[in-house]
């Protein structure tokens, strides 16, 4: 019986696996790297072991030092979660060689499945469907588009499409070099890319008495990078007889590898109808909670149940009802290469009504850091049907007051909105297609009103309280006075709005024809336009302000009167968007080096993954200040590109 486990993670999945062990009476054990001090998990743990550093290298994929914390804090079992070392059989193997259990499937089938090549050579021999490989060294025009992949790890990293025949080398040593960088093995395999495949997984749970359930379907086609985004279950829209293939398929796969514990298996389904075996996940997968939502049941529970040796608590598995969508809320701006964001999260109110579940390993206060994944959440509703799960999971995250970083909030809105998904239309080209629409700026009107209520806000907090509770905004006089002006940039689409306001005998008004100021308080102002009233909730940050409303937020940054002659910078300078290391350089890239617009030049390497800085324009690289292993702050200068049309002529 298991009586202290050890989660061999952090963040989100530590967070859900702790609360399962506490509705278990079963003790808990935290490891930490230094940049996760003061992190939910830490703080949600009975106890919590230090592991020295802040890279994941050297903190949470040492699996020697995750071990003997392990003994170190008395725990008798070890559950990896999902990321770091959950697929790693070594040590899986080293976790029950200490004499610990082991909450995970064997470790043979870790092996049979942890390469790709492998896995695809093991399913096709248990007749699983399965996509044909491709000979790199042979492909023909005829064969393309063709998707490079890494044979280990997962993730989306090592990733490549390829269209051409000629950029079939170069995106091969690129995806060769990413995977050895993210799994320390460089082997790249191709097969035929699917054009509008949809992604489709089957969760399968299985003991060691013969038992395994093949838990249904979850649609997982909404991805970015080929990281998934939105993901719900069951996936919609597939015939019976598909449904029965999928589930057999999956059966097949763990019944071959001799599986125990939770897993999935995933699947491509083309347009078609055809599916193919993509992988199996040996762990829990990040979308786990739809199906706990569809089926009733606790995956990290009846993991821990197989891992003490218990069988599945039936022969089949129960009946699903209704459905659940789950949406991953990321601290990145997806209008900007999806690049992530760093900070503090000032505050993180997601709405707790029925039918909706938050997984986060952040609270409000949190800093945001550069070491990790950017996930802060994910956002679970369930309903009788699908309409209205993601009615309902739209409205939550319409309505969560999330203040800091810029996050993917407003596109999931939108995604959940959007006529393609309303109606099924699914395929992991989703966001190739529609990024442009689902990123577009925030209404001009809006934005404007509510950058009013950010100023009037203002306007309170800098006046004087006065007997009765009132606001004095200044003394009256029997004069008209000057016009009070405050700018403010939006972000992250950088519009800026000057507001003018006048104080008055009853308060203060704005000079805008058809808007009434209800009310201006320090933290929430009211307005009327055309006989409709709408409420500001404002929250001041230094220079930030955050302001919600009932259909959504905005984010503004307070500007000064005058912009400071220091703050600008010179022309074609190649900024850093965010903290990382440079991972690799553009091939002869020198001062002196004459560039193409939009050419990549320098790679960067942040929260798990790859960003390039591309050439602003055609012309001269002047100055660079990049470096091949040289971590970088935000805002750094990595390079200067001097335009051709603006070079001095001779």
């Amino acid at each position: 019986m298991i009586t202290t486990l050890l989660v061999a993670n952090r963040g989100e999945i530590a967070c859900r696996i702790f609360r399962t062990c506490r509705a278990l009476g079963i003790a808990t054990v935290a490891v930490y790297s230094d940049a996760d001090a003061g992190a939910l998990h830490v703080r949600e743990a009975d106890t919590a072991v230090r592991l020295p550093g802040a890279a994941p290298s050297d903190t949470y994929l040492r699996g020697d030092l995750v071990v003997a914390a392990a003994l170190a804090a008395g725990a008798d079992a070890v559950h990896p979660g999902y990321g770091f070392l959950s697929e790693n059989a070594g040590f899986a193997a080293a976790v029950q060689d200490a004499g610990l259990v082991w909450v995970g499937p064997p470790v043979e089938a870790i092996e049979l499945m942890a390469s790709k090549t492998r896995a695809k050579k093991l399913m096709a021999a248990a007749g699983v469907p399965l996509l044909a490989p491709v000979d790199p060294a042979a492909a023909r025009a005829e064969d393309l588009p063709l998707l490079l992949k890494a044979a280990a790890g997962g993730g989306g990293r090592g990733m490549r499409i390829v269209r051409e025949l000629g950029d079939l080398p170069g995106e091969l040593t690129a995806a060769a070099a990413e995977a050895l960088s993210a799994f320390g093995d460089g082997e790249v395999f191709a097969e035929p890319y699917v054009e509008r495949g949809r992604h489709v997984e089957v969760q399968v749970m299985a003991d060691e008495h013969d038992g395994v359930w093949a838990l249904g379907t979850r649609d997982c086609s909404l991805q970015r990078r080929h990281q998934k985004v939105i993901e719900e279950a069951p996936a919609p829209g597939l015939d019976d007889e598909l449904r029965d293939r999928l589930r057999d398929a999956a059966t097949a796969a763990a019944r071959a590898v001799g599986y125990r514990g939770a897993g999935t298996v995933e699947f491509l389904v083309a347009a078609d109808g055809r599916p193919y075996f993509l992988e199996m996940n040996t762990r829990l997968q990040v979308e786990h909670p739809v199906t706990e939502a569809v089926f009733g049941l606790d995956l990290v529970a009846l993991q821990l149940r197989v891992a003490e040796g218990e069988p599945l608590p039936s022969t089949a598995p129960p009946q699903p009802t209704g459905h659940a969508v789950e949406a991953r809320l990321y601290a990145e701006d997806p209008a900007r290469d999806w690049q992530p964001q760093t900070g503090a999260l000032h505050l993180l109110d997601v709405p707790d009504e029925p039918g909706l579940r938050l997984d986060t390993g952040y609270t409000s206060g949190d800093t945001i850091g550069v070491h990790y994944d950017p996930m802060l959440a994910k956002v679970i509703a369930r309903a009788p049907t699908r309409t209205e799960a993601a009615r309902l999971l739209a409205r939550a995250l319409e309505r969560s007051r999330i203040h800091g970083p810029v996050t993917n909030r407003d596109l999931l809105v939108r995604s959940l909105r959007h006529p393609d998904f309303v109606a099924a239309r699914l395929d992991t080209g989703f966001y190739d297609r529609h990024l442009a629409a689902l990123t577009r700026g925030a209404d001009e009107a809006d934005q404007r009103l509510a950058a009013t209520a950010a100023a009037l806000a203002a306007a309170a907090r800098n006046a004087t309280s006065i007997a009765g509770g009132f606001i004095r905004f200044g003394a009256w006089r029997n004069l008209p006075s000057q016009p009070q002006l405050r700018r403010y940039r939006s972000e992250p689409d950088g519009r800026e709005h000057e507001i003018a306001y006048r104080r008055t005998r009853d308060g203060v008004a704005v000079e805008v024809e058809g808007l009434r100021v209800v009310s201006a308080g320090r933290a929430r102002v009211t307005l009327e336009r055309d006989d409709v009233t709408r409420h500001f909730d404002i929250l001041a940050r230094d220079d930030r302000v955050y302001v919600d409303t009932a259909t959504g937020s905005h984010t503004f940054t307070a500007l000064p009167r005058f912009t400071d002659p220091a703050e600008r910078t010179e022309p074609g300078s190649l900024l850093a968007p965010m903290p990382g290391t440079v991972v690799r350089l553009a091939d002869g890239l020198a001062a002196g080096a004459t560039v193409e617009a939009g050419q990549p030049l320098i790679w960067l390497e942040a929260m798990k993954m790859e960003h390039r800085i591309l050439a602003p324009a055609s012309g001269t690289l002047t100055a660079l200040h990049a470096a091949v292993g040289l971590q970088v702050e935000v805002g750094a200068l990595l390079a200067v590109v001097t335009d051709a049309q603006e070079e001095p002529t001779a």
